[in-house]
């Protein structure tokens, strides 16, 4: 039977529980060399370099199997084809473009920070259908199951909220300081990374998606500097401390924090495989170090490019043949 799709990223995707997953690849978006490492997740050992745009920031992998991937220094999206590890399409979005998140729908969200704005991609035609205004110098994106896309607007302490069905801002939430990356859990609650060590220092705040409401805050430590984060199938929520090199774990139920995970210098973006494991980005190492989520212990540390900035997992799972729908945190 033909394999399905699952997949997992660092705009904040966590997927649901697979019965059985096979030949995942993990895609990591090198800032500092032009390039994305793939990554065989059976061995993590690196398969394939494809060179994409300048300075690459997010990546993300869609239903299709397709890789985005968002060239800060280019002022485009690169489109990767998993199958032949190669570019196939570029397009042209706003200034600076940071992350991405794709939607059920297929639709391609993509933050650009100094046009203070999100592009809209056609995922069937790569082209460029909308350009949503946002807050100051938005970073961080993610979508929920439902569609609603939710935005970190990094110099507003903001985070706007997105109309998937009309592409317009529906509300904008006052948040912590410094926000930088989201991810949305299955049950549609959001949490946010707020990067500045500030007071209160380094702190994640929980949003009810159907609220609209910041329903908590959640200290990670005065010098963790949050870069990082992502939604575990398990529901634990992983926290990448940019200063102190860490990786935080917080049980969602209690919001509060049961684990701290030394990991390699500057840790930033973060995905989790359908089975838990934890690939996290170290900038300051050129490497992606791997978090085995049943034992919170650091199992392997795989070297990549220069600042590695963005992670994304695609898998094949059996024996569904139909392309499986993420569960967008982010």
């Amino acid at each position: 039977m033909a394999a399905a799709v699952l997949i997992a990223g660092v705009t904040g995707l966590a997927v649901d529980p697979a019965p059985a997953a096979t030949a995942c690849s993990v895609y990591v978006s090198n800032f500092g060399s032009d390039s994305v490492s793939v990554i065989d997740g059976s061995t993590n050992s690196v398969t394939a370099t494809i060179a994409v745009g300048g300075a690459p920031a997010g990546v993300a992998v869609a239903p299709s199997g397709m890789i985005y991937v968002a060239s800060t220094g280019a002022d485009t999206v690169s489109v990767i084809d998993p199958a032949t590890n190669s570019v196939t399409a570029t397009i042209s979005v706003g200034t600076a473009p940071e992350f991405v998140a794709i939607a059920p729908s297929g639709k391609i969200y993509v933050t650009n920070s100094l046009s203070n704005s999100v592009s809209v991609i056609d995922s069937s035609t790569n082209t460029l259908t909308a350009t949503i205004p946002v807050g100051l110098q938005p970073i961080g994106i993610a979508v929920s199951e439902s569609g609603r896309v939710y935005v970190a607007n990094y110099a507003a302490n903001t985070v706007s909220v997105i109309d998937g069905a009309t592409d317009t801002v529906a509300a904008t939430i006052p948040v912590g300081v410094q926000p930088i990356v989201l991810a949305v859990s299955a049950t549609g609650t959001v949490y946010v990374a707020n990067f500045s060590d500030s007071a209160p220092p380094g702190t994640v705040s929980v949003i009810d998606g159907a609220t609209d409401a910041v329903t908590a805050t959640v200290v990670i430590g005065p010098t963790a500097t949050p870069n990082g984060v992502a939604v575990a199938p398990s529901g634990k929520v992983y926290v990448s401390g940019y200063n102190d090199s860490t990786v935080s774990v917080i049980d969602a139920a209690t919001n509060t924090l049961t684990a701290t995970i030394a990991a390699g210098a500057l840790p930033s973006a973060m995905a989790v495989t359908p089975a838990g494991s934890v690939y996290v980005a170290e900038s300051g190492a050129g490497a992606v170090a791997v978090v085995d989520g049943a034992t919170e212990a650091v199992t392997a540390s795989i070297p990549v490019g220069s600042q590695p900035s963005g992670v994304a997992v695609g898998c094949r799972v059996v024996p569904d043949p139909s392309p499986v729908r993420p569960t967008f945190t982010g």
